[in-house]
């Protein structure tokens, strides 16, 4: 039987394998890594479950990180109905990945940051459903867990390491936003 450092473990391994380009093939990676956790859902779910227990708040915790080219992977715990602000990566590429749960996605573009933020999609993620933004583009999005009772996984795979980042907050004069700068906090490692 698989146990869920060694699902964690695949999935690690499949990210960095496939990152050593600077802009990798997102899609492709967001398949097989879905792949992963669609043939090792129960198990990452029970092997996380201390992370899904009590009221402990949104939490990101480190999987693993490589300094050339950078890449980080993330597990977050999102508590019933947690939403974000809505927020950018600091011009990083990224995948968000549902491991246990359901979450919503808004995201965000514009052609320059003298044009206002337009609404791009809405996306819904169970687990093994994936969604992923470039670098080269101006993003941003937010995310809520559409759960009210139970606290929802997500694995995040990131374009160098997320230290800080902007969250986004409509001015009167919408579809404007005005930036507050801010720093991802990370509980800790996850023992892979």
């Amino acid at each position: 039987m698989r146990t869920y450092r060694q699902s964690l473990k695949a999935l690690r391994d499949v990210a960095l394998a496939q990152t050593f380009e600077k802009n990798p093939d997102l899609a492709s990676l967001s398949r097989e890594l879905g792949g992963i956790v669609h043939r090792n859902a129960q198990t990452l779910a029970d092997g996380l479950s201390d992370l899904r227990r009590g009221r402990r708040g949104f939490e990101r915790w480190l999987v693993a990180r490589r300094g050339r080219p950078g890449v980080s992977l993330l597990v977050m715990a999102w508590p019933p109905g947690y939403t974000t602000p809505s927020h950018d990566h600091a011009g990083l590429w990224g995948i968000e990945l549902s491991l246990y749960g359901a979450l919503e996605v808004e995201s965000w573009t514009r052609p320059t940051t003298a044009h206002p933020w337009q609404l791009r999609k809405r996306a819904w993620l169970g687990p093994g459903d994936a969604t992923w933004f470039d670098a080269d583009m101006p993003y941003m999005h937010r995310c809520r867990n559409l759960s009210r009772q139970e606290t929802a996984l997500t694995l995040h795979v990131y374009g160098g390491d997320l230290d800080d980042y902007a969250a986004y907050a409509p001015v009167s004069s919408e579809p404007f936003w005005q930036a507050q700068r801010q720093r991802a906090r990370i509980a800790g490692p996850l023992r892979v």
